[in-house]
């Protein structure tokens, strides 16, 4: 679980100090999730988990956006 943990902060380093926009940040998520998702065995799970994925950013932020006014 550290490890996770440090691999993580690495990562959101790597991407700040590379001056990646929060969009690309997202996408690496995204992509990082997708592949976890194809790591399951299950068919159902599989494709409920990659559903669950395929959130664009536009729609991703409008949702936040819209949590953070009310």
């Amino acid at each position: 679980m550290a490890r996770f943990v440090a691999l993580a902060v690495a990562a959101v380093v790597s991407f700040a100090t590379a001056g990646c926009t929060w969009q690309q940040f997202y996408s690496a998520g995204q992509e990082w999730q997708r592949n976890a998702c194809n790591r399951l065995l299950e068919q159902s799970e599989r494709d409920r988990c990659l559903a669950s994925s395929s959130m664009s950013y536009d729609d991703y932020r409008r949702r936040t956006d819209a949590t953070k006014k009310d």
